[in-house]
C-alpha cells in the first residue's frame, strides 16, 4: 500500500479533471501527479529522511505529501503557529530533513544542524520542471506515511505515526473511487498539521472531488469561497460553524451549492447544529469523531440522524444531536473500564477503537494491545443503537469528595442555558473535597451571569455534587485552531485565581 496509488488511479482514470484549486486556475489530477514525480526526483537527491511542511495550506501542500512518499520519505507537517523556540525544537528532533516553508519562513528554523530549507514556491517551481520517473514508489505498507503532533490540550504534543496501509485503509474504507461528480468541490480551511487535513487531500483525491483550501478561517471569507466556487462539500470545527451561521444569519443569502458539511474536532453545542439545521435545511450534516491516531474519523452521526433526531419528540433519539454517532463498518468500538474489562451498554467508560486504520503509535512505541484494540484515553458511552456519546479525556475526570464527575456532562447541561454562549469545566484543587467543579463561561451577548443561578440550572439537572463551585466568566475561551479547548492553559490560571496558598 502506498498514498500514490490514490493518485496514480485518478491520474490514469480521470487526467483532466480538477483536482485542487479554483475553477479559474486549478491543478488536474494528470498534473498533480506529474509535479509529485518531479518533486520525488528531487527529494532522492538529497541526504535527507524527512520531509517538513511548516507553511499554510496551498496546492504545494498535496504535491509534497504525495512526492514523499513517491520518494520513501515520512511526510511531517509541522505547526507554522508555534512560538520559534518550540519550532525549532520540532524541527531539530527530526533531522536530518528539508523544511519546506513560505516566503521567508527559513529565518525561523535556519542554522540548525542537519536542515535544509526550500521555499514552497520553489519546491512546485522546480517540481514542475523535472522530469517524471517511473511509478517505482514501495507498496510495503508499513512504510511511514505521515507523521503529525497531537494537539497536546491537555499537555504536550506527541508524535503520532501513521504508516501507509493505516491511511490508505481508512481511504479505502470511507469512498468510493470517483464517486464524486465533476461538479464537486469540498472547501477545507483546518491547518495542514491536522489530520483532517491530511485525510482530506487523500479522500478529495480517490473521490475524484475538487479541493479548494482556504488557508486562514475567517467566516466572511470562508462564505465567500463557498458561494464563487460553488462549493457541494465542507469540513468545519464547531467554532467555525458558530462563526458562520452568524453571517449566514446576517446576509440571508445562504449557500445555494452546499449539498454536504461534515464537522467534528470538538464538542458542537446542540443549539448551534440546531440553528445550522435550521438555516440550511437541504444540507447533508455529519458528525465525524476521529483522532490523529486513528487516521481521521472511525464514528459518523449521518443527515439521515440529524434529521430524525430534530424532528423527534422522544428525548432519546433527540439527544443523538449529542452525539458523534456509530462506528464506521471498517472498525469496532468497546467502552472499557480502568482496567481494560469492557463495561455494559450505557455505561462510562474509555474509549476503544480497533480496525485497519488505527495506529497508536508514537515515536515507534504502539499502544495497541495484542488483540489490535486501542485505548483513545477519551471517556465515553454507547447506548443500545451504539451511539457514542462522548464526555471528554479520561484525564479531565474530576474526582469530587472520592466521586467521579464528567466535565462533559456538566459542559451540556451548561449549554442548554439561554444566557450561557459557551462552556468548558475542569477540576480545581480544593483542602476539603480534593477537587472542585470550576466551570469556565462566555455569555451571550448582552446576557449577564449570575453565578448562583448557574449552580441552581446545573443542580436542576444533574445532582448538587456536579454543580460548579467555581464560576469563572470570560469572553472567550482559548481554543486550538482544530476547535478543541486548551485546558491545559485554563486550569493553572484557575488555580492560581481560587486556590489557597
Amino acid at each position: 500500500m502506498n498514498l500514490m496509488m490514490l493518485l496514480e488511479m485518478a491520474a490514469q482514470t480521470a487526467p483532466d479533471r480538477l483536482a485542487i484549486g479554483t475553477l479559474a486556475d486549478g491543478l488536474t489530477y494528470g498534473r498533480l501527479y506529474e509535479l509529485a514525480g518531479g518533486a520525488a526526483a528531487g527529494l532522492r537527491e538529497r541526504a535527507v529522511d524527512r520531509v517538513l511542511y511548516t507553511d499554510v495550506s496551498s496546492p504545494a501542500l498535496p504535491v509534497a505529501l504525495f512526492a514523499a512518499s513517491w520518494a520513501g520519505k515520512p511526510f511531517a507537517p509541522v505547526s507554522y503557529r508555534l512560538a520559534d523556540d518550540r519550532l525549532r525544537g520540532l524541527v531539530a528532533r527530526q533531522a536530518p530533513a528539508i523544511v519546506l516553508h513560505g516566503a521567508g519562513g527559513d529565518a525561523r528554523t535556519s542554522g540548525i544542524e542537519g536542515i535544509e530549507h526550500q521555499a514552497t514556491a520553489e519546491f512546485v517551481a522546480n517540481a514542475g520542471s523535472a522530469e517524471v520517473p517511473e511509478g517505482d514508489w514501495s507498496y510495503d505498507g508499513d512504510d511511514i506515511a505521515v507523521l503529525l503532533h497531537t494537539s497536546g490540550t491537555s499537555g504536550d504534543p506527541k508524535v503520532a505515526v501513521l504508516r501507509q496501509r493505516h491511511l490508505v485503509s481508512y481511504v479505502f474504507g470511507s469512498v468510493e473511487f470517483l464517486g464524486a461528480g465533476e461538479d464537486e468541490a469540498t472547501l477545507v480551511s483546518v491547518p495542514p498539521y491536522h489530520i483532517a487535513g491530511m485525510a482530506a487531500i487523500l479522500t478529495a483525491t480517490y473521490g475524484g472531488r475538487r479541493l479548494v483550501q482556504l488557508p486562514d478561517f475567517e467566516p466572511h471569507e470562508w462564505v465567500r469561497m463557498a458561494r464563487e466556487e460553488h462549493i457541494t462539500h465542507a469540513m468545519v470545527v464547531p467554532t467555525m460553524l458558530a462563526r458562520i451561521l452568524e453571517v449566514l444569519a446576517a446576509d440571508g443569502k445562504g449557500l445555494p451549492d452546499l449539498r454536504h458539511l461534515a464537522y467534528g474536532g470538538g464538542r458542537m453545542p446542540i443549539p448551534v447544529i440546531e440553528q445550522a439545521l435550521a438555516i440550511m435545511p437541504n444540507v447533508n450534516f455529519v458528525n465525524a469523531y476521529g483522532l490523529t491516531e486513528t487516521s481521521s474519523s472511525i464514528t459518523v452521526l449521518g443527515p439521515d440522524d440529524h434529521r430524525e433526531a430534530l424532528a423527534s419528540d422522544d428525548p432519546n433519539i433527540r439527544g443523538r444531536l449529542g452525539s458523534v454517532g456509530q462506528a464506521l463498518p471498517t472498525v469496532e468500538l468497546s467502552i472499557r473500564d480502568p482496567l481494560g474489562v469492557p463495561v455494559p451498554v450505557g455505561q462510562r467508560g474509555e474509549v476503544w477503537v480497533r480496525g485497519e486504520q488505527v495506529s497508536g503509535e508514537y515515536g515507534g512505541k504502539s499502544t495497541v494491545d495484542g488483540e489490535g484494540w486501542f485505548p483513545t484515553k477519551d471517556a465515553g458511552r454507547l447506548d443500545e443503537e451504539g451511539y457514542l456519546y462522548l464526555e471528554g479525556r479520561i484525564d479531565d475526570v474530576i474526582i469530587r469528595g472520592g466521586e467521579n464527575l464528567s466535565p462533559g456532562e456538566i459542559e451540556d447541561v451548561l449549554l442548554q442555558h439561554e444566557g450561557i454562549r459557551d462552556a468548558v469545566v475542569l477540576g480545581v484543587p480544593d483542602t476539603e473535597w480534593g477537587e472542585v467543579v470550576a466551570a469556565v463561561v462566555v455569555p451571550v451577548a448582552g446576557a449577564t451571569i449570575d453565578a448562583d443561578d448557574v449552580r441552581a440550572w446545573v443542580t436542576k439537572y444533574l445532582r448538587s455534587s456536579r454543580a460548579p463551585a467555581i464560576v469563572d466568566v470570560r469572553d472567550e475561551l482559548p481554543y486550538t485552531d482544530t476547535g478543541k479547548v486548551l485546558r491545559r492553559i485554563l486550569k493553572p490560571e484557575l488555580i492560581e485565581r481560587y486556590t489557597k496558598s
